[in-house]
């Protein structure tokens, strides 16, 4: 197994890096944390513009022909950035679940249009117990007529204002398996009894409540056969865990090259700080966190990319990651010291970031238990 990049990884890395140090400033990430949508159109129209949400998929949808591990590199450097934009609901959770799971024609549809960027995409799993297994699942889908109504509300869904479909995932039947009988629905944005409510993160991004109260959907509008999905939802979780680790490892990046920064050019006692044994002794200990996370987090995107068994490896990287990301952190704090603090500096938006990633898609503990059901696979 090789983790380095190939040469058109580095490549797409390098332009990437380039291109958002120049058009995603972190004012520009300020700004967008009290714009009611949180990302503007022309960053939109230039990820797209750059052929980013096409990278993962085939070519006969227009795409690039790439796979999971190529969409890693831009997550990394998306995490790095902070950029905000609707790529990882749109790419990760819209565009590969229905790659994954979904009909000749709603691929043909949906993904040539997130290819082409004419659509955003999100999708809605958790719900009150936020525990994204098949137990928590109680909207219900009933049929109606030739489809079916969808009535529960779902939580914590990225995106949601802005996107012009929702994966929603209801339960259609029940059985003496939680993961029996769930299925996944294409909901359009509009539709009568959807209603998308803004919820509050310490993180700045934009989540929301979406209710559903006998939403109508077609029966064509399912991803997958109807009351089998759950195998589908679980691929999905497992793929936005393991590229929401990519995108941590990334933040975690640039705290540290940040904080090195910062390090060498302030001075006290008559010497820059980073001369101090204490704080090389902590710029250190921050950069064994993040090597660590790069190894752990590209092993399990690599896996997913071959299309081997992950489960394992992704929860490991999960339970390493999150608690790194947020040591990283408040090692960071500790080398600015109050500066670091304020609102005015920009370690805090990583900080916060970092605290919301840590719990979402499932806390270190999740992940370890997960870890554990997995140690005699191989």
């Amino acid at each position: 197994m090789d983790l380095g990049l190939t040469e058109i990884q580095q490549m797409l890395k390098t332009s990437a890096q380039d291109f958002l140090v120049r058009e995603c400033p972190l004012t520009l990430v300020r700004e967008m944390e009290e714009d009611s949508r949180g990302f503007t159109d022309e960053l939109w129209r230039q990820m797209v513009g750059l052929g980013w949400t096409g990278v993962a998929f085939p070519e006969q949808y227009g795409g690039t022909g790439g796979n999971f591990a190529d969409l890693g590199v831009l997550l990394e450097e998306i995490g790095r950035s902070l950029a905000p934009s609707p790529f990882f609901s749109t790419v990760v959770l819209g565009g590969m679940t229905v790659l994954d799971g979904g009909s000749d024609a709603q691929k043909d549809e949906l993904i040539s249009r997130i290819c082409a960027g004419t659509i955003i995409m999100t999708m809605a799993v958790a719900e009150a117990g936020a525990a994204y297994e098949p137990w928590d699942i109680q909207a219900i889908a009933s049929q109606q007529g030739g489809g079916y109504g969808i009535t529960g509300t779902k939580l914590f869904v990225p995106d949601a204002a802005a996107a012009d479909v929702i994966l929603v995932a209801a339960r259609t039947s029940s059985g003496s398996d939680p993961a029996d009988g769930i299925s996944l629905f294409l909901v359009p944005a509009g539709t009568d009894g959807l209603t998308i409510t803004p919820m509050q993160s310490v993180g700045n991004e934009r989540v929301f409540e979406v209710s559903l109260d006998k939403v109508n959907v077609s029966a064509d509008s399912a991803i997958g056969a109807v009351g089998e999905a759950w195998l589908i939802i679980d691929r999905a979780i497992m793929r936005a865990t393991a590229a929401q680790c990519i995108e941590m490892l990334g933040g975690s990046e640039a705290v540290l090259d940040m904080t090195v920064e910062y390090a060498k050019g302030r001075t006290q006692f008559g010497r820059a700080i980073g001369t101090f044994q204490a704080v090389q002794h902590h710029c250190a200990r921050m950069a064994t966190d993040v090597e660590g996370s790069k190894n752990i987090a590209y092993q399990a995107v690599w896996r997913l990319s071959e299309g081997l068994p992950a489960q394992k490896e992704v929860a490991m990287a999960k339970a390493w990651i999150g608690p790194a990301y947020r040591r990283v952190c408040g090692t960071a704090h500790q080398c600015h010291g109050a500066i670091g603090f304020t609102k005015e500096h920009d370690l805090q938006l990583y900080t916060r970031r970092a605290k919301v990633h840590e719990l979402t898609y499932g806390d270190a503990n999740h992940h370890k238990e997960i870890v554990l059901q997995h140690l005699d696979d191989e």
